[in-house]
């Protein structure tokens, strides 16, 4: 197998997508093939039953192998769902000797710190994100290493999940014959995927619909400002309908997908869809605007939830404001009209986000559609491991052999200077699995 592949594995409420990927020659990602199966041991975004995940993995693993005419090995797989919340916390150390400069080990300590957190019986801290620090009161420093300082403070943006919840995906994962490589965010793996620097840097709120959950992820100065999961995604409007319409849950996604509207005033009175009946009785007739007034109603309260976690982030001050407004990808930003109404709503300007932003340019349309960004930012979050690692090691040997200078700048800028907690916590899942057995 080659070594510059990577897979990407998003396991969703209501389909489980492997996608291989590799880097072309001009830095872009190029997807070679991506197997989806229909989801059924996982309910808002977690997992509840082991042997259906498994199934359901293997089976777009080999869909995606044949299609790709590659074997897969390891995968780097997205968490998410409803376990997930996230906080505002900031600590600060104090420095032996002011007279040394600030070095990385300082900001590990002052990481190690944020650990003390008292946390809810079986959370734990998935991710810390440092935003901004402060030295003897000196606030709004991006980078502290290099700096005079007795005390070194800074604000972090803690993200906490169930262990438990993580370890099954990886049980699943290990179970359906694959090596577990990576753990990355759902909402960041999107992110990543569907958005510019420019959008990041200006501000944006990423809004991920999903089938079972929302993921919502803001950013502000190129930072992660602010993640949240919301339970509640396209299956909820679809219960709706199905409920609304007494109709089965087939037929009831069938007309959210294809005459299903965000905005009740676009349909006249007239226009009527016909369902066959069940097993000999009659067909039901379900008007347009009936069916609009139900999506509507729960579309609303879907996006009133995000819109209050973003002003939670502190959308309305001036500093804090988005100024690239809210792009909406997922499978759930297909309805109809839906940018419309979110514009309405928060009165920020929204923009459908397809993940085409690192893809090659001759990407099949199929890849780029909204539902596929979280598996596009998992392959590229895995393709940035793989070169992560393949630096450290030149740099490794060349340390070995003396010949640290010959290495190329571009290598060096590759190694990662702090091992992310995500990369810690994808060690300790492997390690419980590997005992556990």
């Amino acid at each position: 197998m080659e070594n510059n592949i990577a897979v990407g594995l998003d396991i969703g409420t209501t389909k489980i997508v492997a996608m291989i990927g590799r880097k072309n020659e001009y830095g872009k990602v190029e997807i070679l093939g991506i197997g989806k199966s229909k989801s059924l041991g996982v309910h808002r975004g977690v997992v509840n039953n082991i042997t259906q995940t498994i199934q359901s993995i293997q089976f777009a693993a080999q869909e995606a192998e044949a299609a790709a005419e590659c074997k897969i090995e390891n995968v780097t797989v997205g968490i998410a769902g409803q376990h997930i919340r996230s906080l505002q916390h900031s600590d600060y150390i104090t420095r032996p000797n002011s007279e040394l400069v600030i070095d990385e080990d300082d900001i590990e300590r002052l990481i190690n710190q944020v650990h003390k957190l008292v946390m809810l019986p079986g959370e734990e801290i998935i991710h810390v994100l440092p935003q901004e620090y402060k030295v003897d009161g000196q606030a709004e420093i991006k980078e502290p290493v290099g700096m005079y300082g007795g005390r070194l403070e800074a604000n972090f943006h803690v993200v906490v999940g169930q262990v438990s919840s993580i370890r099954n995906v990886g049980r699943c994962i290990k179970s359906a014959g694959l090596n577990l490589e990576g753990i990355t965010l759902e909402p960041l793996a999107s992110a990543n995927a569907v958005l510019s620097r420019e959008e990041k840097e200006a501000g944006v709120a990423l809004i991920d619909i999903g089938g079972g959950t929302t993921d919502l992820a803001v950013f502000k100065d190129g930072i992660i400002r602010h993640t949240a999961v919301i339970p509640f995604g396209g299956n909820v409007i679809t219960e709706d309908i199905k409920e609304g319409c007494s109709i089965i849950e087939k037929q009831a996604e069938l007309l959210k997908i294809k005459f299903g509207s965000a905005w009740p005033g676009e349909n006249k009175d007239n226009e009527i869809v016909s369902i066959p009946g069940l097993r000999g009785r009659d067909p039901k007739e379900i008007t347009l605007k009936n069916l609009s007034k139900i999506i509507h109603a729960r579309v609303v309260e879907i996006v009133e939830q995000v819109y209050a976690e973003i002003k939670n982030y502190g959308h309305e001050e001036q500093k804090k404001k988005l100024i690239a407004g809210i792009v909406l990808t997922g499978g759930g930003a297909q309805l109809k009209h839906l940018k419309q109404l979110v514009e309405y709503i928060t009165g920020m300007d929204t923009r459908i986000g397809y993940p085409n932003e690192h893809l090659a340019g001759d990407s099949d349309d199929e890849v780029t559609s909204p539902q596929y960004a979280t598996a596009v930012g998992l392959v590229m979050d895995g393709l940035k491991r793989q070169e992560r690692k393949k630096a450290e090691k030149i740099i490794e040997e060349a340390e070995e052999k003396g010949q640290l200078e010959e290495v190329e700048e571009e290598i060096i800028s590759k190694k990662p200077e702090r091992r992310s907690f995500l990369d810690k916590l994808t060690d300790k899942v492997k390690d419980f699995l590997d005992n556990a057995e």
